[in-house]
């Protein structure tokens, strides 16, 4: 479930070509179980119609202090009212003419008076040419709002309406809702916390086409990226090859094919981790001479000379230090429970995540999973089927958990 469920969110929409995007903003928040209501400047009006936003919003666009009753008569659209109802208010795209009224106390139309009025937090996200950003006027109007405690969404890099490439480009919708939901995910304890993550597979090369594998899509460890991301960490994700796209744009991927590849980027980050979370399914052997050339078909058998790959979790569970959480998994098909704990011991997990390939709905590729957890000292906690984004919430408490007592 997203974090903007039942949020009830302000979205100011200013004149600005981008202003389009803002009906995919809108699904996107409504989708995610948030309350929208729109406020239009007139400017914005040239650019997309509120009959538009008002459908997607399905509640009334407020542009005007007041609006026509329907017997003729006016009605006040409060906005210390309107201000006081919000959670939180994201003007998005935000001109560079409203970012200046903003910026400086002007007050003519009702967004800059919901704005003056709010209490919750507000997010701004620019959107205009790349000159115009690039001013030392809009410059120093940006760095006045942040310091009255508004938060910036950064704008992007891109094509620009002008045609010229550069920032100003507004932040997609899907990056803004990012931020939003990172915004109510946050906890204190995992505020900058470094978290190293591994998912995926690994493929192990036969030759320059073929490679040993496994059925691991990545999206159980993308989960558990994800939730950290939004509850505040700073998250590195050592990923081998999927086709999951990156779970938070705050996230900083490392992208490996091989168990050598993902065991060289892990130790390298392994460090500057307060916690790490092993989810990678690495291949445990690895052909000992891989063919430089493809193999062609001739013999109806074929024997391929295997080795073993470092572990990965046991090598760095020896440089483990006291203040580091480290999470394993196990996917298991027999004495499920027994092996878990065996490997909890031997690689020095404070956590392991136990999967059965016996549990209908669980293990590879589904978009669900069921988990058991035992922690170091051996207590088990067992877990329904559920979404691996819930599942991931469920391991992001427990680590919590340990993290409190370390």
């Amino acid at each position: 479930m997203s974090t903007l469920a039942g949020k009830k969110i302000l979205l100011g929409v200013t004149g600005s070509i981008a202003a389009y995007k803002s009906a995919l903003l809108i699904r996107l928040l409504v989708k995610s179980g948030a309350e929208v209501q729109v406020l239009m400047t007139q400017a914005a009006k040239d650019f997309i119609t509120p009959l538009t936003l008002a459908t997607l919003a399905k509640r009334p666009v407020f542009s005007e202090f007041t609006s026509s009753g329907g017997q003729g008569e006016g009605q006040w659209n409060n906005h210390v009212e309107l201000a006081l109802w919000a959670d939180l208010m994201v003007i998005a795209p935000a001109s560079a003419h409203t970012l200046a009224k903003l910026a400086h106390g002007f007050c003519d139309d009702l967004l800059s008076a919901v704005y003056l009025s709010a209490k919750c937090p507000v997010f701004l996200a620019p959107a205009m040419d790349l000159d115009m950003y690039r001013h030392p006027s809009t410059l120093d109007n940006l760095r006045r709002l942040e310091s009255f405690g508004n938060r910036l969404i950064q704008a992007e890099h891109g094509e620009l309406a002008s045609g010229l490439v550069g920032e100003g480009r507004l932040a997609e919708p899907e990056h803004i809702v990012a931020d939003l939901e990172r915004h109510f995910a946050h906890r204190p304890i995992f505020r900058h916390k470094q978290v190293l993550i591994t998912a995926g597979p690994t493929q192990e090369p036969i030759d320059p086409v073929r490679f040993i594998s496994n059925h691991s899509s990545g999206k159980m460890g993308y989960a558990i990226a994800r939730a950290f991301a939004q509850a505040g960490a700073d998250v590195t994700l050592v990923s081998g090859p999927s086709v999951q796209p990156l779970p938070d744009p705050a996230i900083r991927r490392i992208s490996v094919h091989s168990a050598q590849q993902m065991y060289e980027a892990t130790a390298a980050e392994f460090s500057k981790a307060q916690i790490v979370v092993l989810a990678a399914a690495v291949a445990d052997y690895t052909p000992l001479h891989p063919e430089e050339q493809k193999i062609k078909k001739k013999e109806s058998v074929f024997a391929l000379e295997m080795t073993k790959t470092i572990d990965i979790a046991a090598t760095l569970g020896q440089q483990k230090r006291p203040d580091q959480i480290t999470v394993g998994f196990a996917l298991e098909t027999n004495n499920e429970l027994d092996n878990a704990v065996s490997k909890l011991r031997a690689k020095n997990f404070d956590l392991i995540v136990l999967n059965s390939l016996r549990d209908p709905g669980a293990g590879f590729g589904h978009d669900t999973n069921k988990i058991t957890v035992i922690d170091k000292d051996e207590r088990i906690y067992e877990f329904e089927l559920k979404s691996k984004d819930k599942v991931a919430a469920d391991l992001l408490n427990l680590v919590q958990e340990q993290l409190s007592m370390v």
